[in-house]
């Protein structure tokens, strides 16, 4: 892992703390290190890169900071990984917009149109490439809201969970990672705004028709019925309260 002479070659463009903390990235992805995988010890790593232990520790930080890694103290302890690099994005993206929603420098209109923008072709790519074991997972889950159409809180966390399967059978990384904030942040926010004005049965239908047409390995019925999900989402969002979306933010 010792990358000290490319290290020292970038230091005038950047801090040498921002050049080890891109190689031990670098090296992560190489290596195809998992979370929970050890990088090793704080004392090792200063060595490897041939920089002073404060400095190791800023490139660490900044690494933490995009929750990529985790200390741990005591026999056995050290640095190890804690998120995937696609992981490390969507925690990122995640905290983000929870800061933006906290300090209402974003209203929800943007984010629910944002939604849209991802999601639809996730859902088109979804059945195009899902196979068998997706589609019995995903019948689970569609099974499981029939079942929960009583029960809020279990509706929601079951209609996430079909959000986050549909990213994840689309098989692109980078796009499910940009998504998992919707998951996230923006759902549970949402959730106690619409209840009111929900209609579970129509929940229901919307996902056994997004089911049916990955099934069929329709990528343009699947768009669709994504589309009218989540637009049926966000008309109930105007329906509460038609005029003011600043103030959405507020109760959001």
């Amino acid at each position: 892992m010792s990358l000290r002479n490319e290290a020292a070659d970038d230091a005038g463009r950047r801090s040498i703390s921002e050049v080890v903390a891109e190689r031990i990235r670098g090296y992560m992805l190489t290596e195809a290190l998992r979370p929970g995988d050890r990088l090793g010890r704080e004392e090792d790593l200063a060595a490897n890169f041939g920089v002073s232990r404060p400095t190791l520790r800023e490139a660490l930080r900044l690494l933490s900071s995009e929750h990529l890694i985790r200390a741990s103290k005591g026999p056995g302890g050290g640095i190890f990984v804690a998120a995937t690099a696609e992981e490390g994005i969507g925690l990122s993206v995640s905290s983000t917009v929870a800061s933006m929603l906290d300090a209402q420098s974003i209203e929800i209109d943007e984010l629910l149109e944002t939604r849209l923008l991802l999601e639809i072709p996730l859902a088109g790519l979804a059945a195009q490439r899902a196979r068998d074991d997706d589609l019995e997972a995903l019948e689970a889950l569609v099974a499981d809201v029939e079942s929960a159409a009583s029960d809020p809180d279990r509706l929601a966390d079951v209609d996430a969970r079909i959000h986050r399967l549909v990213a994840k059978i689309a098989d692109n990384r980078l796009a499910a990672a940009f998504t998992g904030w919707i998951v996230d942040v923006l759902a549970p926010r949402l959730r106690p705004l619409i209840a009111p004005a929900l209609v579970e049965t129509v929940i229901i239908d919307q996902h056994r028709d997004l089911l049916d047409a990955i099934a069929r390995g329709d990528p343009v019925a699947a768009e669709r019925a994504m589309r009218e999900h989540l637009v049926y989402l966000r008309d109930l969002v105007t329906a509460v309260s038609p005029r003011d979306t600043k103030l959405r933010n507020r109760v959001l």
